[in-house]
């Protein structure tokens, strides 16, 4: 969410965004969404009925002023960068504004982007073309809004080397899933552990630790010197979290930055969807009555690749045989015909035929639910076709079976590989 700030601090902020540029790290796999990112990176994943996650640090760039955007990409990137090169390289060439796509080319020798810092050491020559003040790096796989502004804010009042974003997890949540910091009184960088087993409580609040977002600014010249002298260290992993910032806490000014609403004061909304459970209750989160994700609020919009679909469509009203959706999201170009679709995000150009039921799921873009079919608390990836009569999530270990992929959250997830229908699925 956008922070209300006055004239001058906004005229203060703006100034630090105009000479900000941010990196987008967008190349990993998501190994833990399993079948769902076989053939695209975790970035590119669909979410909220017509959006990518990628949108999400993208719009949030754009929606704070920070114009000059590099994403570094990877892993099967084709889909990705389809959708970038679609919907986000329609800025102005001007040099103060664009979005560029940085795919691993081995720029500085022979390999691949090694790490998260190595994907920022081997763009180096790419971004001194911009003469930066800073350099926001963003991981290109979580959910929420942020105005970046605002952090370069606190990153410049701190005169800080670099400034960490960081939420607040449940020890439990946070254990060897994410970096955790300690820090002193005045939010100075103490102490970082990569993905501990065993995470130390924030003093003061037992049950919850500070956990880094991934998410970081650097002064230009020091990110320079710390990305070199690391591309130089023998048996680094060149890594952010688990190499650079456990070596400059001691010497440098390391500050963590708490994300939280600037409305109330709260932990502000953030989900890390590298699960398929995770993935399927960040989305279903977003057909309740007032959901913590605002999709519809005009002073923040999550922009993205806008496809020219008509209306979602809605046929037949007899008894048995009812187009209809309660308490579901239906994007565009979908036809719902005959078939009742309850607790559920029916992604873009769907086609949901007669007497078929859909509860508590997930389907993706050009998805086509054939007739009589009954389908629970599943995700369904795109482009599948699912025969007449099919029956999903109604039993576990009949779907286990039939090769689909249950989560231990019980969720059912069906590609079109399981279908036996054709394998890379690129889009």
């Amino acid at each position: 969410m956008p922070t209300k700030i006055a004239a001058d601090q906004g005229r203060y902020v703006s100034r630090l965004t105009r000479d900000t540029v941010a990196m987008i790290l967008a190349g990993g796999r998501g190994s833990r969404l399993y079948e769902l990112t076989d053939w695209r990176a975790k970035p590119g994943v669909y979410f909220g009925g017509k959006l990518r996650i990628i949108d999400f640090p993208l719009s949030n760039c754009i929606n704070s002023g920070v114009r000059r955007i590099g994403v570094a990409t990877q892993y099967k990137a084709h889909s990705l960068i389809r959708h970038l090169v679609h919907g986000w390289t329609g800025f102005r060439s001007s040099g103060r504004e664009f979005v560029e796509i940085l795919p691993a080319s081995q720029r500085t020798g022979e390999g691949w982007y090694l790490g998260t810092a190595d994907a920022v050491f081997q763009n180096l020559d790419i971004i001194r073309t911009h003469h930066p003040r800073f350099v926001l790096i963003l991981s290109g796989d979580h959910v929420y809004k942020m105005d970046y502004g605002t952090f370069l804010a606190f990153h410049a009042e701190k005169e800080a080397d670099m400034t960490v974003c960081c939420i607040e997890v449940p020890l439990e949540e946070a254990a060897g899933q994410f970096g955790v910091m300690t820090v002193d009184e005045n939010g100075r960088v103490i102490e970082f552990n990569e993905k501990p087993e065993h995470p130390a409580s924030i003093p003061g609040k037992e049950g919850f630790c500070l956990a880094s977002m991934g998410n970081y600014i650097f002064n230009t010249e020091f990110l320079y010197e710390q990305v070199i002298r690391d591309a130089d260290t023998p048996g680094s992993d060149h890594d952010f979290g688990k190499d650079i910032i456990p070596s400059i806490i001691d010497k440098y000014q390391v500050f963590a930055y708490p994300f939280r609403d600037p409305e109330t004061g709260e932990q502000a909304y953030w989900r890390d969807v590298g699960t398929l459970d995770a993935y399927w209750e960040a989305n279903m989160e977003l057909v309740s009555i007032v959901p913590q994700l605002d999709l519809y609020d005009k002073d923040w919009p999550i922009l993205t690749e806008q496809l020219q679909s008509p209306p979602a469509k809605f046929v037949f009203d007899h008894a048995d045989r009812r187009g209809e959706a309660i308490d579901s999201m239906v994007s565009a170009g979908c036809i719902i015909s005959g078939a009742s679709i309850k607790k559920s995000l029916i992604f873009s150009n769907c086609k949901i035929h007669s007497y078929s039921r859909i509860v508590d799921s997930l389907i993706l873009p050009e998805c086509e639910i054939l007739d009589g079919c009954t389908i629970i608390g599943a995700i369904i990836d795109r482009g599948c076709v699912i025969p007449e009569g099919t029956e999903i999530g109604v039993n576990h270990d009949d779907d286990r079976a039939r090769g689909f992929r249950v989560t231990k959250g019980g969720h059912t997830l069906v590609t079109p590989g399981m279908l036996e229908q054709p394998l890379h699925h690129t889009r």
